[in-house]
């Protein structure tokens, strides 16, 4: 189940006074240890309702009041998104979680509603339909793509050819040999335990991922690349991968990584190679 968890205004936080060094770094620790359970989806905390807005609906009318508001105990401060498996979970995490105000606080948990609440007046489903359509429509807007080109055996010879003629930076490299978990047997050659598993570098305004590949790729004149679409919702990357593999060819399932919680490779049937991830915790 998805919860709000809100965190209520208090006379400090309406009055803009920041948080301590050792408040922030104790909500820091706390927001960590939520997105290592996986329950953390988002938080932020908001300014001041003296730098806020309210419009007030009155039939035609629209009514703009500018901030601050007096109702201190009705104001929001910040909130948490978190998926749980029942209110009870939510409670114990709150109980966890350092006092975010340096005065007495409250945090309220509210459930969302989800599209089966709205069954009895949505009997034909289609706004169910047309709700599912517009959250994959979200998610991928969220969604990132980059190149990853392969370069069998040879990626650290291009790697030093862009850095020299193009000015490429490497911002990341990792071999078979740093790998944190056992190749398995067979899956590359031997030697080629210091070959490049994987490689970010930038070009420009251009960030680019390589590889060496697992030796079995064809040396073509133009090599070979894959396009690396990251999204940040598992049921839409789910959706997207089960889509490119209909008709093409799945070269790795859907599965969990110890560099992405949800990675998978595949060619669609316009030959075009796909990976599809979920983002690590860290970039969430």
């Amino acid at each position: 189940m998805k919860v709000m968890v809100i965190v209520k205004a208090t006379t400090s936080s309406e009055a803009g006074q920041m948080p301590s060094e050792a408040l922030l770094t104790a909500m820091g620790q706390f927001n960590e240890e939520l997105v290592k359970a996986g329950i953390m989806q988002s938080g932020d905390g908001l300014k001041p309702s003296s730098e806020g807005v309210r419009i007030r609906f009155k039939g035609k009318d629209r009514i703009i009041t500018e901030g601050p508001f007096t109702e201190t105990n009705e104001l929001v401060a910040g909130y948490w998104v978190w998926n749980v498996e029942s209110m009870e979970e939510a409670i114990e995490w709150v109980k966890k979680c350092p006092n975010p105000m340096e005065e007495e606080s409250d945090i309220e948990i509210r459930t969302f509603y989800e599209m089966d609440d709205f069954a009895e007046a949505d009997p034909s489903g289609k706004i169910r339909e047309q709700e599912a359509g517009l959250r994959s429509q979200i998610a991928m807007k969220q969604a990132t793509i980059n190149n990853y080109l392969f370069f069998p055996g040879d990626t650290e010879d291009a790697l030093q050819y862009y850095q020299r003629h193009l000015g490429a930076t490497i911002d990341l490299l990792m071999r078979f040999s740093d790998s944190p978990e056992p190749i398995p047997e067979g899956m590359v050659p031997e030697g080629y335990e210091n070959k490049v598993m994987h490689c970010e570098f930038t070009i420009g305004d251009c960030k680019i991922m390589a590889s060496d590949g697992c030796g079995g790729e064809v040396r073509t004149a133009n090599r070979g690349f894959s396009l690396a679409l990251t999204i940040p919702c598992e049921d839409e990357a789910r959706r997207v991968f089960n889509a490119l593999a209909d008709g093409g060819e799945i070269q790795m399932p859907l599965d969990k990584t110890f560099w992405s919680p949800l990675f998978g490779q595949v060619k669609d049937k316009f030959g075009i190679a796909w990976m599809v991830m979920l983002p690590s915790p860290e970039e969430l």
